[in-house]
């Protein structure tokens, strides 16, 4: 096999191997064959099994190897005769199996194996979802990765380039030094991640993204709101704000947020869900409706004081600040000055309006009404904002 495939065993594991071989050589010849599912030994050659996975969004990503070691398995240290000697540039002939040329099985023993749960997009090129066996062509300057339909080999010794679903070049960088051979995740972004080959000094990195994520959690959303997570309205407005936020299939949003409010022993009414609505008319470009629809949920039973407060100070941070003043004066008239944080958005609107005297009454009120030292320090400034004639809006 691979000099790759060889590590260092104990003399115990040693002399365990070498038992259980002569074990397995009498069973078969006590019963003519050797067919069958064959016992627990360890690791060919000392090269422990591993496995890394990375999600990407929806998308799991795994990568399942067994791992040599730079040191031989009579305690030589192969550092530097690793790249070109014990793994060859370019294809090597084997030795075994259907003797073409081969690559490097990117491991030790069986096929090194990486598996996308999902379509997904290897240096920029197309993989269907799969399991396919990993290999490389080693060169001084230009990797090649190949990964092959042919996932169950046992390493290269049957690899054939017909079998190939994939090759891309990667270019080897100079790193610091691993003994055992590890593959990891190095960069992780919502939609792509970086695996790289770590070996002796040498790191190997190849990008896997993920084309259109956004468009695989609508499918995946899509699916579950016909199960159980659908009958419940607060995933339907989760949903929907979904599409808003990311700008697409809102008019499905729309019909989502539709369910939240209407749909017989799922739907309810209620602040949230219309506020959901208007935000999904906005996002339509339908102003109109959607300020209709906010302001049937400002004027809801189920509102609170602090939802339209917090409503109010989303206007305001747009710079909707007429609105926003028309919003701070609806929670006054619908819940009075003595209930926190009106007092807050009254003092806010006054101030806007450049009527520092009245906006100071609500400051001062809302400061006794403070629910802790954070609220009652802002208010401190705020109270000295306006006690100078200036605006607290721009500055708090």
């Amino acid at each position: 096999m691979n000099p790759a495939s060889t590590s260092r065993l104990t003399p115990l594991q040693t002399r365990v191997s070498h038992s259980i071989a002569s074990v397995c050589i009498l069973v078969a010849f006590a019963t003519g064959t050797a067919s069958g599912q064959p016992i627990s030994t360890p690791p060919s050659g000392g090269n422990q099994k591993a496995s890394v996975i990375q999600h990407i969004g929806l998308v799991e990503v795994r990568i399942d190897y067994s791992s040599p070691d730079v040191t031989a398995p009579n305690g030589q240290d192969r550092r530097g005769q690793i790249w070109g000697q014990l793994v060859p540039y370019g294809l090597t002939n084997l030795g075994f199996g259907n003797g073409n040329p081969g690559p490097w099985r990117a491991g030790a023993n069986e096929n090194t194996v990486l598996s996308v749960s999902h379509d997904v997009l290897i240096q920029g090129e197309k993989l269907a979802a799969g399991r396919y066996g990993l290999h490389m062509i080693v060169g001084e300057d230009k990797w090649t990765l190949i990964l092959s339909n042919n996932s169950t080999a046992w390493g290269s010794f049957f690899y054939d380039p017909a079998q190939d679903a994939l090759r891309v070049d990667l270019e080897p960088r100079k790193a610091s030094f691993r003994e055992w051979l590890t593959y990891d995740f190095v960069d992780r972004q919502a939609d792509r991640a970086t695996a790289e080959l770590r070996w002796e000094e040498i790191a190997v990195p190849f990008e896997i993204s993920v084309p259109d994520l956004g468009e695989l959690y609508f499918a995946q959303i899509s699916r579950e709101l016909e199960n159980s997570p659908g009958f419940n309205w607060q995933n339907w407005v989760a949903a929907s704000q979904f599409c808003v936020q990311n700008n697409f299939h809102l008019e499905t949003a729309l019909q989502w947020a539709e369910v939240a409010i209407n749909t017989p022993f799922v739907g309810q009414e209620n602040f949230t869900t219309l506020q959901n609505k208007s935000q999904v008319l906005g996002a339509l470009g339908k102003s109109a409706d959607a300020k209709a629809v906010m302001m049937q949920a400002l004027r809801h039973t189920t509102a609170t004081p602090t939802q339209i407060h917090g409503y109010a100070r989303q206007l305001q941070t747009q710079g909707q600040t007429a609105d926003a003043i028309e919003v701070f004066k609806l929670n006054n008239e619908r819940f009075g000055k003595d209930t926190w944080p009106i007092a807050v958005g009254m003092a806010r609107a006054l101030s806007a309006e450049g009527k520092y005297k009245q906006a100071l009454e609500y400051a001062r009120l809302a400061r006794k009404q403070a629910p802790d030292q954070l609220n009652q320090g802002n208010l401190d400034t705020v109270i000295g904002i306006l006690e100078e004639g200036r605006d607290f809006n721009s500055t708090n």
